[in-house]
């Protein structure tokens, strides 16, 4: 499964794409986890299963939904789990929401 989270520049979300793999490994799940910032999810995230958006790009939610929605689960990242780097519960998100 690929998994590309979005935020504005792709940096901040770096750290989280890393919480996630460990719980990947921990659950035993294969996983591809990448970031990229909005303006490249066209070319970063034109084969993904899942696109999780950050707090800060939450706005484009439903422009990315109409972009990818019919081939990717699209959903927007808990708030609370992105400032806390749950990367467990974002990666039991995106497994949930993956098509």
């Amino acid at each position: 499964m690929k998994i590309v989270l979005c935020c504005a520049s792709g940096m901040s979300t770096s750290m989280l794409v890393k919480k996630m793999q460990e719980a990947a490994v921990k659950k035993g799940v294969d996983v591809n986890i990448s970031a990229c910032p909005v303006t490249e999810l066209d070319v970063k995230a034109s084969d993904a299963n899942v696109i999780l958006l950050g707090p800060q790009v939450r706005y484009e939610l439903a422009n990315v939904k109409s972009n990818f929605g019919d081939r990717a689960g699209v959903d927007a990242i808990d708030p609370r789990d992105y400032g806390m780097m749950r990367g467990d519960k974002v990666l039991a998100h995106a497994i949930e929401i993956a098509k």
